[in-house]
C-alpha cells in the first residue's frame, strides 16, 4: 500500500512538472497542463484562472531575470541570481497563499519540492544529524 502510495504521488508530481515546464508558451498544451494541475489541487474553477496568472508571472520574472543576467556579460554572481530566485519565490507563494486553501498550499508546495528533489525538511533546513548516545 505504501509503494503505491509513493507511485501515486510521484506520477502526480511528474504532472505537475510538466505544468511548470509547459511556462507562458505551451499553447494548447498549455491548457492540458494547467487543467492536470488544477485535478492535482482540487482547483475551483474561480481558482483556475487566477493560479495560472500567478504561475505566469513568476515564471516570466524568472525568465526577466536569467535574460537580464545573460545581457550583463561576464561571470554571473550565483549567490545574488539565488537570492533574487527565492525572493520571487516567495513573492509567489504569497500570492497562491490568497488564492489557494492552506491544504491546498501544501499540496502545491509538496508537489514543487518533490520536482526540485527536495528530500530533506520543507524550507531547505539540513535534516537534524542523528544523536548517538
Amino acid at each position: 500500500m505504501k509503494a503505491l502510495m509513493k507511485a501515486s504521488v510521484l506520477a502526480l508530481a511528474a504532472l505537475w512538472a510538466g505544468a511548470a515546464l509547459a511556462g507562458a508558451g505551451g499553447g494548447g498544451n498549455q491548457a492540458s497542463h494547467m487543467e492536470k494541475l488544477a485535478i492535482l489541487l482540487d482547483l475551483t474553477d474561480a481558482q483556475k484562472p487566477q493560479v495560472q496568472t500567478i504561475l505566469q508571472g513568476e515564471h516570466q520574472q524568472m525568465k526577466a531575470l536569467f535574460e537580464q543576467t545573460k545581457a550583463a556579460g561576464g561571470k554571473p554572481d550565483f549567490q545574488s541570481l539565488h537570492a533574487a530566485h527565492q525572493q520571487i519565490h516567495q513573492d509567489t507563494l504569497t500570492k497562491l497563499s490568497g488564492v489557494l486553501s492552506p491544504v491546498q498550499l501544501k499540496k502545491f508546495q509538496t508537489l514543487e519540492q518533490m520536482h526540485h528533489g527536495h528530500h530533506g525538511p520543507p524550507g531547505g533546513a539540513p535534516a537534524a544529524a542523528p544523536t548517538t548516545n
